[in-house]
């Protein structure tokens, strides 16, 4: 996924929380974009965590690589 398209989570996820902030929802509504940010915050680490290995070597997240 292309740096952009974590541009683009991070719209949806700032578009998503305003509509929480702006109030006027029903309980419904509030627990649907709760979700969704929810949703869109894992998508967003997902792709950090893909980045993070592409430009590291590849091992598993959050592991150092031993020096040989």
């Amino acid at each position: 996924m292309p740096p952009e398209a974590l541009d683009r989570i991070v719209e949806r996820l700032e578009r998503t929380a305003a509509e929480l902030r702006a109030g006027d929802l029903s309980p419904e509504r509030a627990a649907t974009l709760v979700d969704e940010c929810a949703s869109l915050a894992v998508e967003a680490g997902s792709q950090l965590d893909r980045e993070v290995r592409s430009t590291e070597g590849g091992g598993p997240a959050g592991q150092l690589a031993l020096e040989s």
